[in-house]
């Protein structure tokens, strides 16, 4: 009889420690899903699978040693490799959207969608960087901080022309301007270009590192233009951005996520025993594409 409890009670512990692996696998794999990283993590897998067939139907045992000892690098490697995601990720568990209500949410595009119109029309250049799940205090650190309502008077008056902070980058949290003047990274992408000036390449520098929306508008040319996740989508007119930023900023629930959201409630029961409230991950849709040449300035 101790021996079948022995035996049931190993068999759920093995059971338990398949699903958990299993939910690890799962998340990991959707994490890369559709992320640059994902190339390079399958061409991975398929080398080091590849490889390590070979060597043993060839009986290398060289080879093998080799691998063997390889493989204890190998987990170093993929951290530096495939940082971005695993920031990414991390990010992700604790996040939460930053707009209180759909009202909230529609006013501030609305204010958007005028503030580029105005601006285009005006050949004023600007770049705008909507804060979503994962934030950048860091970069926002670079401008000067500002606590105000955003408004469309408000961004116009910050990226007129010859104003001290009309060079930077303005970080935009829910309906509230929090900075101004910020400084933001440069993307490392080749291949894009010659035309691309440093407003572009700095909204998809930023949206490489974070899942920010960034807006920019060319001060040559006028055109508006949207950053999201590393890619471009130029050449917007006002209708158009209403739709990207509709999609991109709306909160369906995210499928797929039940790991992370079920670690997120189980955080903010423990933190906030009396609410047991815990907030929502929203996934956006995916509503940008990669650059196009343009005919564009480069010194913008």
């Amino acid at each position: 009889m101790e021996r079948i409890l022995e035996l049931v009670t190993g068999q759920w512990r093995a059971a338990i420690e398949i699903v958990l692996l299993a939910a690890v696998i799962y998340y990991f794999l959707l994490l890369f899903r559709g992320t640059r990283g994902a190339a390079v993590f399958s061409g991975l897998v398929i080398a080091l699978l590849v490889v390590t067939g070979l060597t043993h139907i060839f009986e290398l045992d060289v080879m093998n040693w080799i691998l063997s000892r390889v493989l204890g690098f190998l987990a170093i490697a993929m951290l530096v490799i495939f940082q971005p995601e695993l920031r990414r990720a991390l990010a992700q568990i604790g996040s939460q959207s930053f707009f209180s209500n759909s009202q909230q949410r529609t006013e501030v595009i609305d204010v958007l969608v005028e503030t580029a119109r105005q601006l285009s029309q005006k050949h004023f250049g600007a770049l705008i960087a909507i804060e979503r799940e994962i934030g950048f205090r860091g970069m926002q650190e670079t401008g000067v901080a500002m606590d105000a309502k955003a408004s469309t008077e408000l961004l116009v008056t910050v990226f007129f022309t010859n104003t001290p902070l009309h060079d930077g980058g303005v970080v935009l949290r829910g309906d509230r301007v929090v900075a101004a003047g910020c400084i933001f990274p440069l993307t490392q992408q080749q291949g894009l270009s010659a035309t691309l000036g440093m407003r572009h390449r700095a909204a998809i520098g930023l949206s490489e590192e974070t899942d920010a929306l960034v807006l920019v508008v060319s001060e040559e040319t006028g055109t508006i233009s949207v950053a999201k996740r590393g890619l471009l989508k130029r050449d917007l007119d006002a209708t158009e951005l209403r739709l990207l930023l509709a999609r991109a900023l709306a909160p369906p629930a995210r499928p797929g996520n039940w790991l992370v959201d079920g670690a997120r409630k189980l955080v903010a029961m423990l933190m906030s025993p009396r609410t047991g409230h815990a907030a929502h991950n929203h996934g956006f849709t995916e509503a940008v594409t990669p650059p196009e040449t343009s005919t564009e300035e480069p010194h913008e």
